[in-house]
């Protein structure tokens, strides 16, 4: 056997293990976002369920690996060495897109992806052998199994429809039924809801699943046909009575079990439908190989693979290796949590924060237009109707200081047992239907259901969504696209260049995965919901302005030396910085919204509040100005404009060691220095530039950067002072208090 052919099986092996990785951090959303999003329980208990339902699923999935070998292509037309080009494209481009959207932070379709690549690779090589042979365009149809790949495209897209509406129905009539205050309601149908969702789970799952799965044998199967009504009355009967007895007699909460059976349930879902987009291909390669080696002296580049269309079932070993490798990736991928985040937001009915995308014009209109749509069909419906629904729209209310969630546990059992269901239904059917459209879909059906797109944020989740899904028709162009222009290169290189292929990709993989810092799990973007009170107050506004102050001095003195030094890497860095900082601002002033607003509280308490909004008004128009600055200085050196010279060089570069070496404090004597430095450079600008010709865009950077430079320490001083009247009346608060006790005690001792 030729040695290149199996190192090139070798690194499709490797790079199986690398897409497992990098689709599960993509996938990873598919299944934990509802049950991190409603805080069911910790994140480590969520992360060990999924991971047993991803081990579990893996085993399942057996069926959805003819999808990789004759789903797409027609084994019969090509050739043994045209299969392994075609496979080894798919996995080369594949892992490629994959961590390309990950590193974006968007959640893309696996199947969408592994689909299109494969239509992508054979379609090129199949336009190339009927162009080289003079053969008709039609004979095409004879290279690609179009009614098979027609069926999968059309699942796909139909899946979008589905599931949106059905989350949309479904949680509308939940929300109907439980409101979201839905304690009472809750111990009448709370057992009954329950043991509906662990019937849902156990039907699509076991039941619609187990045809799929590599150990079960055709006996156990028609037992399972057989028994299936006795069966899912058993597990309705047993339910209901467990769960409302529960409810009645001991006045527990289900939710947390069902939400996390519905976790275990959409991971093995997921894994049942998802693992032939990671492994499909590699084991498909194997398979191929298998057959070849049987015919002994056969020629690679002749011997057809017609044999590889038989259908086979994948080892249980394999199987189970890849869940192994998929529950890995669930607990070390720092990306994973990333896009996470993106979902859960989007999803998210919380106020206050943050949105994660901005507003778009298709967003506007259509948010503008279903508005207008919603007003006349108004007009047409009764009061009463419109107040009833109203009633059981009547949002929690939250106490002081308590969190609150992105979604309550009503929507995330809905998102997971639906979800589940509609996935498993496809698996049965041997659709590789996308689990990141379903799920992601169904999340966006039950959040509009919910309300949670109300005026104030709808137009950006719309955008939101509107951007996803885009992203998703750019995975299918660029995936087919990109596999088509590899598989060409692989063919005219060679194994040779096959193999360099495959390599580059893995050291690409290995440094973006793994020698990459990473942000790590943050669903509340660093909020902490204050309860309102002065010390309260002053201790967060104490630590915010000491962080700001020295994040916004870095930056700012890092502004200058990479405008001096002509940087403009460095600049980029430091404006993404100044986004960060200014984005951390305005959140920190967002939490003033989220104290507590009792009106009844005490003056110290209010008036803390004022000065906490004060202080953050200014740190967050600082890091306005400063982003806005190192943007206008980063624009100057990309556009390769003359560097400053003269005294307005050396004069910038004094002032950005004053900056560097400054005190977050903000000493007097410092910002004094910085004032002074300030005047003179601008007294010793005007004298340059009246000896030499200085451009008015040079000019209008350079006094830029001496204004902000004063606006700056004014609006820290500024902060200082609001901070140091804080302190002020909270020690006084604090004598007081103690006044006040040791009269007390003073009384108490003398009676």
């Amino acid at each position: 056997m030729d040695p290149l052919i199996i190192t090139c099986l070798g690194l499709l092996g490797l790079l199986a293990v690398f897409d497992l990785y990098v689709g599960v951090s993509n996938d990873a959303v598919n299944f934990v976002n509802s049950a991190v999003g409603s805080r069911t329980a910790p994140f480590y208990v969520i992360m060990a369920v999924a991971s047993a339902g991803v081990l579990a699923g893996a085993t399942f999935s057996s069926g959805m690996m003819e999808i990789a070998k004759s789903g797409v292509l027609v084994p019969s037309q090509f050739t043994f060495t045209e299969v392994l080009i075609i496979f080894s494209a798919v996995m080369v481009t594949d892992v490629l897109l994959l961590n390309v959207f990950n590193s974006l932070g968007l959640p893309t379709s696996t199947t969408v992806s592994i689909v299109f690549e494969l239509l992508g690779g054979t379609m090129a090589l199949a336009c190339l052998k009927v162009w080289t042979n003079e053969l008709p365009i039609t004979d095409l149809a004879l290279y690609v199994n179009s009614a098979k790949a027609l069926s999968m495209i059309m699942a796909i897209l139909v899946s979008v429809v589905v599931a949106f509406v059905a989350g949309l129905v479904v949680q509308f009539v939940m929300r109907l039924l439980f409101t979201f205050n839905y304690a009472r309601a809750y111990r009448i149908l709370g057992g009954l809801f329950g043991a509906l969702c662990m019937t849902a789970i156990v039907y699509f799952l076991v039941m619609k699943g187990a045809k799929g799965a590599s150990f079960m044998t055709p006996e156990m199967l028609e037992w399972l046909k057989t028994n299936n009504d006795p069966i899912l009355l058993a597990v309705f009967g047993i339910s209901f009575l467990l769960m409302q007895g529960a409810i009645l007699l001991k006045n527990a909460n289900i939710f947390p079990f069902v939400i996390l059976a519905g976790t275990f349930s959409l991971a093995f879902a997921f894994a049942g439908n998802d693992l032939v987009n990671f492994v499909g291909v590699p084991l498909a390669a194997l398979d191929a190989w298998h057959i070849f080696s049987a015919a002994e002296g056969a020629d690679p580049s002749s011997f057809m693979m017609g044999q590889l269309a038989e259908p086979t079932t994948a080892s249980s070993m394999w199987l189970l290796l890849s869940g192994v490798v998929m529950v890995g990736t669930l607990w070390i991928s720092k990306k994973a949590r990333r896009v996470i985040i993106t979902s859960v937001k989007l999803s998210s009915s919380s106020r206050g924060g943050k949105e994660q995308f901005g507003s778009s014009l298709p967003a506007r209109v259509l948010v503008r237009t279903t508005l207008h749509a919603s007003n006349m069909i108004q007009q047409f419906l009764p009061a009463s109707l419109l107040r009833g629904l109203g009633s059981r729209y009547v949002p929690r209310q939250y106490k002081p200081g308590e969190i609150e969630l992105p979604f309550d546990e009503i929507r995330a059992t809905v998102n997971l047992v639906l979800a589940a269901a509609l996935i498993a239904s496809a698996t049965s059917l041997k659709l590789p239907l996308s689990t990141t459209y379903v799920t992601f879909m169904v999340a966006m059906g039950s959040s509009l259901a919910d309300g949670a797109w109300d005026r104030e944020s709808a137009v950006y989740r719309v955008s939101g969504v509107l951007t996803v899904i885009s992203g998703w028709f750019l995975t299918a162009f660029s995936a087919a696209t990109a596999c088509g222009i590899v598989t060409i290169l692989f063919l005219w290189g060679g194994t040779w260049l096959m193999i360099a292929g495959m390599v580059v990709a893995c050291a690409l993989l290995v440094k973006s995965n793994f020698f990459t810092k990473e942000e790590g799990l943050d669903l509340d973007d660093g909020r902490e919901i204050s309860e309102g009170n002065r010390d309260a107050i002053f201790t967060k506004l104490e630590a915010a302005v000491r962080d700001n102050v020295r994040e916004t001095l870095n930056i700012a003195s890092g502004g200058i030396e990479g405008l001096l030094n002509q940087d403009v890497h460095s600049l980029r860095r430091l404006k993404s910085d100044a986004v960060k900082l200014f984005d951390k601002a305005t959140e920190q002033r967002g939490e003033y919204y989220t104290m507590s607003t009792n009106a009844n509280a005490p003056k110290a308490d209010r008036d803390a509040r004022n000065f906490y909004y004060r202080a953050c008004t200014n740190m967050k128009e600082v890091a306005h100005e400063l982003r806005d600055q190192i943007g206008v200085s980063e624009n100057y050196v990309a556009n390769s404009h003359s560097a400053m010279t003269g005294s307005m060089a050396a004069n910038l570069g004094k002032l950005a060691h004053l900056l560097r070496t400054m005190d977050p404090t903000m000493k007097p004597d410092e910002c004094r220095r910085v004032h002074e430095l300030i005047d003179e450079a601008q007294n010793e600008y005007l004298a340059q530039f009246s000896q030499e010709k200085i451009s008015l865009r040079k000019s209008e950077l350079f006094l830029g950067k001496l204004i902000f430079t004063r606006e700056m320490l004014n609006r820290f001083s500024m902060v200082k002072f609001l901070l140091a009247g804080l302190e002020e009346q909270r020690e006084e608060g604090l004598y007081q208090a103690d006044a006040d006790r040791a009269k007390k005690q003073a009384g108490a001792a003398s009676s």
